[in-house]
């Protein structure tokens, strides 16, 4: 499997869960390989790239291309993601964000999710593979603090789900979508905790490690009948 956005968070938490369960995992992300990344093969198994830049993201699939030993790539996780933040992670309304921002914001969250199935779709059919695109409670409401570039990215990522599953289902490649909402990780905003008393009936943060068991789920035969669904991650926030 492939797993973008893998140095922190939810992608560690998804790379511990796939090796447990005995997946081969190529992991991508901006950072080199972390030290703190102790599982088997992790450093062989790392590939740096820049989401931002499309060039890089054509490199990224060729690289993938030339590691997979069979030609098949069964999973592919869509789970990179940035959220500016203004003075003191102060959020970015749209009064607040250039075209460069929005630029930059859409082509990690949104693009670079396209240009990778795209150009990775013959080893995904050959697999009968999986995609999950990592979206957003943020994509259908307005939030204290995720900007409103990554509100609509994750709006867009969303819309992009229902596309690729409409166009890769009759080959065979299923695409999903999971929508964290608040999740206990290190990029948590001051005052979540206003949130979780308010706004989510289970009255806690949801764990990385309950959503990479999401994830994993969806790249089983076990979700073999799901099919452009975007499940939500967010203990009751949604209703």
């Amino acid at each position: 499997m492939l797993l973008t956005g893998a140095s922190r968070g939810i992608g560690h938490a998804t790379v511990k869960v796939f090796q447990a369960a005995g997946w081969r995992i190529l992991t991508v992300s901006r950072q080199p390989f972390s030290e703190e990344c102790r599982w088997p093969e992790a450093r062989d198994s790392h590939l740096q790239a820049d989401l931002e830049n499309p060039q890089d993201v054509a490199s990224l699939v060729d690289v993938v291309r030339n590691r997979l030993p069979d030609g098949k790539l069964h999973a592919l996780v869509n789970n990179a993601g940035i959220s500016p933040k203004g003075p003191g992670g102060s959020r970015l309304g749209v009064l607040d964000s250039d075209h460069d921002l929005w630029t930059s914001v859409f082509n990690v969250n949104l693009f670079s999710t396209a240009l990778l199935a795209r150009g990775l779709f013959r080893e995904l059919k050959l697999a009968q593979a999986s995609v999950v695109n990592v979206t957003s409670i943020v994509g259908s409401r307005v939030h204290p603090f995720a900007g409103a570039a990554y509100a609509c990215s994750k709006a867009a990522l969303a819309a992009l789900t229902r596309e690729m599953a409409h166009e890769f289902g009759p080959h065979g490649v299923r695409v999903n979508a999971i929508a964290p909402g608040e999740i206990d990780t290190s990029i948590l905003s001051p005052g979540t905790e206003k949130i979780v008393e308010e706004q989510i009936p289970m009255k806690r943060l949801g764990e990385a490690t309950e959503v990479a068991q999401t994830i994993l789920f969806l790249c089983s035969g076990q979700s073999s009948y799901i099919n452009g669904a975007e499940i939500h991650i967010n203990g009751g926030q949604h209703v």
